[in-house]
């Protein structure tokens, strides 16, 4: 697995897997409220998206406009089905980061087939999901990338430097976009 800890060394499949579509790599982000990126990490395109959860927020440092520490604890996460897990709750829960994510119908009928065992529903904020719409579109920038999308670099530190780049030209597009 590559995690932020060892950005700098090549991780020995190179961020590539297979999926049904062949060798692929998986781009895993957390972005903030316009869909502009915080942390990039890489994976295996069969990996899943739950178990990248703590490394990427483990790499979240977002420097404060005065004095003080940078913020390492987003307000709440925004995530689609894939990350509801109990285990993905309890971590959110333990970091005091509010979980907007909807439970899937299999793990709903599961808690329901435990009867008063199975635990209390969850709650899904639904106007506060409404904004993970954000997030979607900002993937689908990222894809639209030939760079990115086709994998032409060989190695995965390097396929992790391309979608940094996009995102530094994603944040100058922002930035300069409001101004005069």
């Amino acid at each position: 697995m590559w995690n932020h800890k060892n950005l700098r060394h090549e991780p020995t499949d190179h961020a590539l897997g297979r999926s049904r579509g062949g060798l692929s790599t998986k781009i895993h982000q957390l972005v903030d409220g316009h869909g502009l990126p915080l942390v990039i990490l890489c994976g295996p395109g069969q990996g899943g998206d739950s178990p990248m959860l703590g490394p990427l927020l483990d790499g979240l440092s977002v420097a404060r406009p005065g004095p003080g520490r940078p913020r390492t604890r987003p307000d709440m996460l925004r995530g689609d089905k894939a990350y509801s897990s109990r285990a993905t709750r309890q971590t959110l829960r333990r970091r005091g980061i509010k979980a907007v994510i909807p439970e899937p119908r299999d793990q709903q009928q599961h808690r329901r087939n435990r009867g008063s065992r199975g635990g209390r529903p969850v709650r899904l904020d639904a106007e506060a999901y409404r904004g993970r719409n954000v997030i979607e579109r900002g993937y689908s920038d990222v894809k639209q990338w030939r760079g990115l999308a086709t994998r032409y670099d060989k190695l995965g530190l390097t396929y992790r430097a391309g979608a940094v780049l996009r995102a530094i030209i994603q944040w100058l597009n922002h930035l300069f976009r409001d101004t005069p």
